[in-house]
């Protein structure tokens, strides 16, 4: 079993910055890969960013050159900087934890963020 607990949502305008944290807790033994999904309203889940057990990163296009992940090995944990901030990255953002090899998927609660003037 893998917890996960995030922190650092909130209200901000844009161009403002942002820094989520997600720290995963549990039985860790295999290969795995910490990452951020969002989710507008009327919109699919889509993912941000991930960043595999072994340091290898990958963004989607709407926030390359503005987020950055990384994750912090001995503590198992993953931070999301998101910086100069667009109405459009509104969203809840949930943490996820992935094994893989098989796949098997942990998700944290989500935590709302909001580009706003």
């Amino acid at each position: 079993q893998v917890q996960l607990v995030e922190s650092g949502g909130g209200l901000v305008q844009p161009g403002g910055s942002l820094r989520l944290s997600c720290a995963a807790s549990g039985s860790i033994f295999r290969l795995n890969a910490m990452g951020w999904y969002r989710q507008a309203p009327g919109k699919e889940r889509e993912l941000v960013a991930s960043i595999t057990s072994g340091g290898y990163k990958n963004y989607a296009d709407s926030v390359k050159g503005r987020f950055t992940i990384s994750r912090d090995s001995a503590k198992n944990t993953v931070y999301l900087q998101m910086n100069s901030l667009k109405p459009e990255d509104t969203a809840v953002y949930y943490c996820n934890f992935r094994y893989v090899r098989p796949d098997y998927d942990y998700w944290g609660q989500g935590t709302q963020v909001t580009v706003s003037s």
